[in-house]
């Protein structure tokens, strides 16, 4: 399942205007080598993949202790924060499916689109929500909560921070491989 055209497109758009150096804007001589020896350069982020592995991997037990923890506090709480935390956990379950989708999706096949939406869910939406969830008193938070919001909010940090990393370097391996087709193109053109 691919994203639509128009999201693509946008997104695709938004990472170049955010994640390209504007003032390298010719590729290296080792970009020439790597391009014209034929040699494929893995862009993919290892840092970025091994946290998505555990973070998928911890989010269920994050998902169960979260909904535990919410029905033993339910009858105490005030109407408006039973409302508040049931519609932030099914959210966060929600974006975390989607988040981790585009992470994996992104990262893997190299889809510069994927991983911008990837990284925007992360820092737009995710943090904050754990962030509320982490240091919001009035929800009556349990040590519990505290250590599983902790590590949810590190591994979203972590993901922030590397999908970044990867995002700028995916950026750049494109452009770069744009420039040497165009110039790949040119010196076909020339010979002909």
């Amino acid at each position: 399942m691919e994203l639509p055209e128009p999201i693509r497109r946008r997104l695709g758009d938004f990472s170049r205007t955010v994640f390209i150096d504007q003032s390298r804007t010719q590729p290296s001589p080792e970009d020439h080598v790597t391009f014209l020896g034929h040699n494929c350069e893995v862009v993919s982020s290892l840092p970025l993949q091994m946290s998505l592995f555990f973070n998928m991997s911890f989010f269920p037990l994050w998902l169960i202790s979260e909904v535990v923890m919410l029905h033993l506090k339910y009858p105490v709480l005030p109407d408006y924060y039973k409302f508040i935390l049931t519609t932030i956990v099914i959210l966060m379950t929600l974006i975390e499916a989607i988040r981790l989708y585009l992470g994996y999706t992104g990262n893997l096949q190299e889809k510069v689109p994927e991983l911008a939406g990837f990284w925007l869910l992360s820092l737009l939406l995710q943090f904050p929500l754990i962030l509320f969830l982490l240091f919001n008193q009035a929800v009556l938070t349990q040590p519990l909560e505290i250590g599983v919001h902790i590590i949810l909010a590190l591994f979203i940090l972590t993901q922030a921070i590397s999908g970044f990393a990867a995002l700028r370097g995916m950026v750049r391996h494109k452009e770069s491989h744009f420039h040497l087709q165009q110039f790949n193109g040119v010196q076909e053109l020339r010979a002909a």
